[in-house]
Protein backbone atom coordinates (compact mmCIF):
# COMPACT_ATOMS: atom_id res chain seq x y z
CA UNK A 1 0.00 0.00 0.00
CA UNK A 2 0.92 3.65 -0.73
CA UNK A 3 1.33 6.63 2.06
CA UNK A 4 -1.78 7.54 0.74
CA UNK A 5 -3.56 4.35 0.96
CA UNK A 6 -1.94 4.13 4.77
CA UNK A 7 -3.05 7.64 5.97
CA UNK A 8 -6.22 7.19 4.72
CA UNK A 9 -6.87 3.81 6.46
CA UNK A 10 -4.95 5.15 9.65
CA UNK A 11 -7.59 8.25 9.71
CA UNK A 12 -10.83 5.60 8.77
CA UNK A 13 -9.92 3.79 11.35
CA UNK A 14 -9.34 6.45 13.95
CA UNK A 15 -12.17 8.35 12.72
CA UNK A 16 -10.11 11.40 12.38
CA UNK A 17 -11.09 14.38 10.03
CA UNK A 18 -8.68 15.79 7.82
CA UNK A 19 -9.44 19.64 9.26
CA UNK A 20 -8.96 17.76 12.71
CA UNK A 21 -5.78 16.43 11.52
CA UNK A 22 -4.64 19.82 10.47
CA UNK A 23 -5.38 21.19 13.72
CA UNK A 24 -3.16 18.16 15.05
CA UNK A 25 0.11 18.80 12.93
CA UNK A 26 -0.59 22.54 11.90
CA UNK A 27 -0.58 21.53 8.12
CA UNK A 28 -3.19 22.94 6.19
CA UNK A 29 -5.85 20.81 5.30
CA UNK A 30 -5.40 21.43 1.21
CA UNK A 31 -1.74 19.77 1.73
CA UNK A 32 -3.18 17.32 3.76
CA UNK A 33 -5.80 16.43 1.01
CA UNK A 34 -3.22 16.06 -1.48
CA UNK A 35 -1.56 13.50 0.71
CA UNK A 36 -4.85 11.56 0.32
CA UNK A 37 -5.64 11.83 -3.40
CA UNK A 38 -2.40 11.15 -4.47
CA UNK A 39 -1.32 13.71 -6.78
CA UNK A 40 2.06 12.73 -7.06
CA UNK A 41 2.09 14.25 -3.62
CA UNK A 42 4.06 13.09 -0.65
CA UNK A 43 5.40 14.71 2.49
CA UNK A 44 8.43 15.79 3.32
CA UNK A 45 10.37 14.21 5.79
CA UNK A 46 9.42 16.78 8.36
CA UNK A 47 5.82 16.71 7.85
CA UNK A 48 5.71 13.12 7.50
CA UNK A 49 7.09 13.04 11.12
CA UNK A 50 4.22 15.10 12.47
CA UNK A 51 1.49 12.85 10.80
CA UNK A 52 2.57 10.46 12.10
CA UNK A 53 3.44 11.66 15.69
CA UNK A 54 -0.25 12.83 15.21
CA UNK A 55 -1.24 9.67 14.64
CA UNK A 56 0.59 8.04 17.20
CA UNK A 57 1.96 5.65 14.65
CA UNK A 58 5.65 5.79 13.20
CA UNK A 59 6.52 7.22 9.59
CA UNK A 60 7.68 3.59 8.70
CA UNK A 61 4.03 2.45 9.23
CA UNK A 62 2.55 5.13 7.01
CA UNK A 63 4.99 5.23 4.13
CA UNK A 64 4.86 0.98 4.22
CA UNK A 65 2.25 -0.16 6.34
CA UNK A 66 4.35 -2.33 8.34
CA UNK A 67 6.72 -1.04 11.47
CA UNK A 68 9.53 -3.51 11.91
CA UNK A 69 9.69 -2.58 15.95
CA UNK A 70 6.61 -4.05 16.60
CA UNK A 71 6.54 -7.19 14.25
CA UNK A 72 8.74 -8.71 16.32
CA UNK A 73 6.05 -9.09 19.13
CA UNK A 74 2.92 -11.24 18.37
CA UNK A 75 0.78 -8.86 19.73
CA UNK A 76 2.43 -6.15 17.85
CA UNK A 77 -0.43 -5.05 15.64
CA UNK A 78 -3.03 -4.35 19.07
CA UNK A 79 0.02 -2.59 20.82
CA UNK A 80 0.19 -0.28 17.91
CA UNK A 81 -3.61 0.22 17.80
CA UNK A 82 -3.60 0.94 21.87
CA UNK A 83 -1.26 3.67 21.26
CA UNK A 84 -2.51 5.49 18.17
CA UNK A 85 -5.74 5.29 20.37
CA UNK A 86 -3.89 6.46 23.78
CA UNK A 87 -2.24 9.66 21.37
CA UNK A 88 -5.72 11.31 21.08
CA UNK A 89 -6.74 11.23 24.58
CA UNK A 90 -6.38 13.85 27.06
CA UNK A 91 -4.03 13.29 29.90
CA UNK A 92 -6.11 12.92 32.19
CA UNK A 93 -7.65 9.97 30.59
CA UNK A 94 -4.26 8.53 29.56
CA UNK A 95 -3.56 8.92 33.87
CA UNK A 96 -7.17 6.79 33.83
CA UNK A 97 -5.68 4.01 31.40
CA UNK A 98 -2.17 3.60 33.13
CA UNK A 99 -3.76 3.26 36.67
CA UNK A 100 -5.70 0.72 35.08
CA UNK A 101 -2.81 -1.36 33.20
CA UNK A 102 -0.89 -0.78 36.86
CA UNK A 103 -3.87 -2.80 38.71
CA UNK A 104 -3.90 -5.11 36.00
CA UNK A 105 -0.23 -5.94 36.06
CA UNK A 106 -0.31 -5.91 40.27
CA UNK A 107 -3.46 -8.62 39.90
CA UNK A 108 -1.56 -10.21 37.24
CA UNK A 109 1.69 -10.86 39.85
CA UNK A 110 -0.31 -11.49 42.63
CA UNK A 111 -2.00 -14.52 40.45
CA UNK A 112 1.24 -15.51 39.62
CA UNK A 113 2.85 -15.29 43.33
CA UNK A 114 -0.09 -17.36 45.03
CA UNK A 115 0.93 -21.02 45.93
Amino acid sequence: MSFKDNLKAELDYQDIQLKELAAMTGISKNTLGNYLTGHNSIPSAEFAVKIAKALGVSVEYLVTGHDSRMENDGQSKKIQRISSNLANLSERDVLVVEALVNAIQKQNSKEVVRP
